[in-house]
């Protein structure tokens, strides 16, 4: 059993560095990738403030498959390339959308959801999976929620 002390509401910087040292603790000796999944997506619904889901999409034979989440019934596949999703994968690069209703091709899962953030996990400078943040407020991820989760992203990568 793992007992962490993280306080929510400490400044960002602060709360993801917390964060990522929880999930090294929870993911360092484990080698199964689904229960490293589980325990870092709910250790981020446990600990970010207003968000209504954490979760990861696996990269498995040309598109986003589910991975384990916390969260509302959620989209079981997506083509690369789209939605928020499927960019990110597809691209490399990290999604911080302030009003997800204004991006082209969304897919909207979840109604309640108005902003999200992709962060890609790449493995020898390949996507293997996206971890997926949605909150039902408008600009609720900045720079500093997309670095924190980078840095989880890499920490993560060899272990998922």
């Amino acid at each position: 059993m793992y007992t962490f002390e993280i306080n929510a509401s400490a400044p960002k910087a602060e709360l993801y560095a917390e964060l990522v040292r929880a999930a090294d603790a929870l993911t360092g000796d484990e080698p199964d990738a689904v229960a490293n999944m589980a325990n870092i997506a709910a250790l981020l619904w446990e600990y970010l403030p207003d968000v209504n889901w954490t979760g990861f999409y696996r990269v498995v034979d040309g598109e986003l498959v589910l991975g384990p989440f916390q969260g509302k019934v959620a989209c079981i596949r997506i083509p690369l390339g789209t939605g928020v999703c499927g960019t990110a994968a597809q691209s490399g690069e990290t999604q911080l959308v302030a009003d997800v209703h204004a991006f082209p091709g969304h897919i909207a899962c979840d109604a309640i959801s108005a902003s999200e953030l992709v962060v890609p996990v790449q493995r020898n400078g390949k996507v293997i999976a996206v971890i997926d943040l949605d909150s039902p407020t408008l600009n609720r991820f900045d720079a500093e929620d997309a670095k924190g989760v980078e840095i989880l992203a890499e920490i993560i990568a060899d272990r998922i």
